[in-house]
């Protein structure tokens, strides 16, 4: 039999974990099981009845908002990404920038957050590797720079080359740091929409003798349609300071998170 009490401290949690779906859009058993102190049995026999509430949706090791599809974009063009999170953008741009030095050869991937790194760039001797339009084009009035546009099949919505011309030329080089930017970031995994934009992102990660990633804040918790990397493989993942501490101690378990 379950005493009143009982019953109130399970209201209290079921309405907890809703509104960290709410939130996060999709959220984890771990995640959930860290916010809130509970065995991940309590927390999947929750999620089973808030579930059949109709209060949130399950799916395979954890849960989402009933509104988290229709919330979903199909995919921002890059003049909609600029207009997001830009006071964010900035901050992570300007910190990631620090960790290039003179003589490095770097690549930097397409995205709004990294276009705005090359304001902050070191004015000196730098190779820089790019499959992005946008970027290839902020860095042509800078004499201090190799620059090397990676050619392929263009995607017009990202101003990025992508497909096997790009992927075969990328194999060949040789990179000192890669700086790629994500869509989302649920546990482990990170992802982005295009999967052949994905599939070249995982390349150059491969390839890179450090490996970096950027995301705003907004980031964190949410999935896009293709994982292309484990953040266990990344050295580092810059971001704003808007993330949470409870956020930002989660996910260090994978990487080191700087901001």
């Amino acid at each position: 039999m379950i005493e009143e009490g009982d019953e109130m401290l399970k209201t209290k949690r079921q309405q907890a974990i809703v509104a960290l779906c709410e939130l996060h859009g999709v959220v984890t058993v771990k995640f959930i099981q860290e916010q809130l102190n509970v065995s991940d049995m309590t927390i999947r026999r929750d999620l089973d009845e808030l579930a059949s509430q109709n209060l949130l949706i399950r799916v395979h090791g954890g849960a989402k908002s009933l509104n988290f599809e229709n919330e979903k974009p199909t995919e921002l063009s890059h003049g909609e990404k600029k207009q997001l999170h830009s006071r964010e953008k900035e901050f992570i741009a300007k910190k990631a920038a620090e960790a290039i030095h003179e003589n490095d050869t770097v690549f930097l991937g397409p995205g709004t957050t990294i276009e705005l790194m090359t304001k902050y760039l070191p004015k000196k001797k730098l190779r820089i590797i790019t499959n992005s339009l946008p970027v290839f084009n902020l860095l042509t009035t800078n004499d201090h720079y190799d620059l090397y546009l990676i050619g392929g099949a263009y995607r017009k919505i990202t101003g990025a080359f992508v497909g096997s011309i790009a992927n075969e030329t990328i194999q060949k080089l040789s990179i000192q740091k890669a700086f790629v930017g994500v869509n989302g970031i649920m546990e482990e995994f990170v992802s982005t929409f295009s999967i052949e934009e994905g599939k070249f992102q995982q390349l150059v990660l491969d390839k890179a003798q450090q490996k970096f990633l950027v995301a705003d804040a907004y980031k964190f918790n949410q999935s896009d349609f293709y994982n292309f990397y484990n953040l266990n493989e990344i050295d580092a993942l810059y971001t704003d300071d808007t993330i949470s501490e409870v956020v930002k101690n989660h996910y260090e378990q994978y990487t080191n998170i700087i901001h």
